[in-house]
């Protein structure tokens, strides 16, 4: 999974990029710190896999990883090629989601490069740039297609009846997420890498002196916008996430004990992000490895097994499959398995969150 942190120049984003990769990107008070992208994979935090790897005394214990890109700053005019423009843009299409840092504090020390905090004008700002981007290129596609569509190509057709409706859309200042959509349009849909079809989580950047009380005016604003964008929307402060990572591990606990701050920025940026694509994850677990692997909601077996391997999906037989809370119950496989807690599922079984599964494959 790749995310994409957007946001207009001194917002925080590079901060908040710092605090959940400990990445150390250049962050400054000027526009345009970032130039190139920065890239950060982290570990998705997973407190089952220590449990599993002390119960199998594993050799080995991996984690799911998300990679966090963080894009420079993007200002009014960047479709046109103003600040740093479409070469920003491109990079933003290469993302899964988005998280979209919108400034909720006030502080004279930080420039704001629109001069006031109004996190619904900067909002707007990023989202028409995008929307700008988007109908340029459907306009483009669509001119093309309909110049070939009297050869009666249904595949022509199809797209050029997507393409319709989301040019209207952008012009009625909606995003490409909006447009209901059939199944034969999603292919066409993820080959244009859309930036407005993209899912948004936007965050709201608060100010150290708010941990605690973080619904203040400008919070309250974000998250109605978000609700309203079918969006989600946490709020955070990144300078204090920051200052929390470049604690000794051992320090980080206390320290947002003393903040009354229950889960770091990391933690709910993947809440959110899992939740916003539709992920969770089952895990596998042995002497070798514990490991836990992303996967849609709604994957069925052989298909999660080729998350593995594809030879998993391909020779795929059945799945030995116990959940995560029966087997620490139980306190290791063979007792779960006497329990009867260890099921044998096909083709053509759902994998839940949290399945410890074993799967049996012949290739």
């Amino acid at each position: 999974m790749k995310i994409g942190v957007v946001g207009l120049p001194n917002v925080g984003k590079s901060t908040l990029f710092n605090a959940i990769t400990e990445a150390g990107a250049e962050s400054a008070n000027y526009p345009f710190c970032t130039i190139e992208p920065n890239v950060g994979v982290v570990d998705v935090p997973d407190k089952r896999l220590n449990v599993l790897g002390e119960m199998y005394h594993t050799q080995k214990i991996t984690p799911a990883s998300i990679e966090f890109v963080d894009i420079a700053g993007l200002v009014a005019g960047a479709s046109h090629g103003e600040g740093l423009g479409n070469k920003f843009l491109s990079h933003i299409r290469e993302v899964d989601a988005i998280v979209h840092v919108v400034r909720c504090f006030k502080n004279e020390k930080i420039i704001h490069v629109n001069g006031s905090i109004d996190p619904l004008r900067d909002i707007e700002i990023i989202n028409l740039e995008l929307a700008l981007a988007d109908l340029e290129q459907v306009s483009k596609k669509l001119e093309k297609d309909e110049k070939l569509i009297k050869t009666g190509d249904k595949t022509l057709i199809q797209s050029v009846n997507l393409m319709r409706k989301i040019k209207t859309a952008l012009e009625n200042n909606l995003p490409a997420r909006s447009v209901e959509l059939e199944e034969d349009d999603l292919p066409v849909l993820k080959n244009l890498q859309l930036l407005t079809a993209k899912p948004v989580i936007y965050v709201a950047n608060i100010g150290e002196d708010e941990i605690g009380k973080e619904d203040n005016e400008f919070v309250k604003q974000v998250k109605a916008f978000a609700e309203k964008d079918h969006s989600k929307c946490i709020s955070l402060c990144a300078r204090i996430e920051e200052e929390i990572v470049s604690l000794p591990k051992e320090e980080r606990a206390m320290y947002k004990e003393e903040l009354g701050i229950s889960q770091s920025g990391l933690e709910k940026l993947v809440i959110a992000s899992y939740d916003l694509l539709g992920l969770m994850s089952y895990l596998t677990a042995g002497e070798k490895e514990v490991r836990a692997w992303t996967i849609k909601k709604g994957t069925k077996a052989p298909q999660a097994a080729g998350k593995i391997h594809s030879d998993f999906e391909k020779g795929f037989i059945k799945a030995e499959v116990v959940s995560y809370s029966d087997l620490v119950e139980a306190g290791s496989f063979l007792k779960a398995k006497e329990k009867g807690k260890v099921r044998m599922e096909g083709k053509d079984y759902v994998v839940c969150d949290g399945d410890v599964i074993l799967f049996r494959f012949n290739v």
